[in-house]
């Protein structure tokens, strides 16, 4: 295969576009959008969208290759049906490429202007202290819940960069914003956990996922949980931006869904309902930024 057959069918396999692209473009302009509707104040142009998708996917990206890098080792000895273990494309390429849209990632943050570039250089640096697990892997890894923790905190860190595109040029942020923020958060957890929940017949010998470490019911259990809290922080959103009742009845409804589908799972942890909770997970997190960045808007919520 020619070099750009090869990353076509790496970003299938490890960043698949089709997935990755919706949700990022929602996530950014749901944030810009959200930042304006709390603070009361006209959306910016559409050049901050076009900013905010291009610099959350670059970080996104960046995001896979710090696994590359750090998961290696493993993927090699336990996963070599993975692109970079069997040679379809190598290492270096993946990481030259990330390492590629560091310019790219500055010049945007420049343009924009008035001090985004602090906030990306903030993401960085707590990336790059997840690229070496903080520089205690062994001892990180033996602490599964708190290294799920440290991880998903970059997720804030974005947020914050991207609300910022917003909020920057007027000073400071809403103090109702840091709600969302931490639904970032929570609903981090609740796609990483989702992904590593698997069927017994699937798990692997070298490979951690959470239904091997908590068994298919509590892991299901715990991200349940962060479900739930991501749904008291929508509803925040929704009394923040004077449409609770909307909001709740949203998050409940979703909610419910999200029980029907874990307990499909913890009952009959196949290769079916594994890949619905992947799903689910993905789509819980997607209704949680359409209807916050995008219902205020809907229902009138700028001045």
């Amino acid at each position: 295969m020619t070099l750009m057959q090869r990353m076509w069918v790496y970003q299938a396999e490890r960043f698949p576009l089709a997935k990755t692209v919706p949700l990022l473009a929602c996530f950014s302009a749901a944030s810009i959008t959200l930042s304006a509707v709390l603070a009361g104040r006209p959306l910016p142009a559409l050049s901050a969208y076009l900013i905010g998708f291009s610099l959350v996917f670059i970080l996104f990206f960046q995001l896979r290759v710090a696994d590359e890098v750090k998961d290696g080792e493993d993927d090699a000895k336990y996963r070599p049906e993975r692109p970079i273990p069997r040679g379809l494309v190598s290492l270096r390429l993946i990481v030259s490429l990330g390492v590629a849209t560091i310019p790219l990632a500055i010049i945007l943050a420049l343009m924009h202007g008035a001090g985004l570039i602090w906030l990306l250089l903030l993401t960085w640096v707590w990336l790059t202290a997840m690229t070496v697990e903080f520089g205690v892997p062994d001892w990180l890894k033996a602490r599964p819940i708190l290294y799920l923790l440290s991880h998903m905190a970059i997720m804030p860190l974005i947020d914050l960069l991207l609300t910022g595109i917003e909020w920057l040029p007027h000073g400071a942020a809403t103090p109702a914003l840091w709600i969302f923020i931490a639904l970032s958060f929570s609903n981090g957890c609740v796609l990483e956990i989702g992904r590593k929940l698997w069927a017994a017949q699937n798990e692997r010998t070298g490979v951690d996922t959470y239904s091997k470490l908590w068994g298919p019911k509590r892991a299901a259990l715990v991200w349940l949980a962060f479900v739930g809290v991501s749904a008291l922080l929508l509803i925040g959103v929704g009394i923040a931006t004077g449409f609770a009742l909307t909001f709740t009845l949203i998050s409940v409804l979703g909610f419910i869904f999200c029980i029907y589908a874990a307990r499909r799972y913890a009952c009959t942890p196949t290769p079916k309902t594994e890949k619905q909770m992947d799903t689910v997970a993905g789509l819980w997190v997607f209704g949680c930024y359409a209807t916050a960045g995008f219902l205020p808007l809907a229902l009138g919520g700028l001045p």
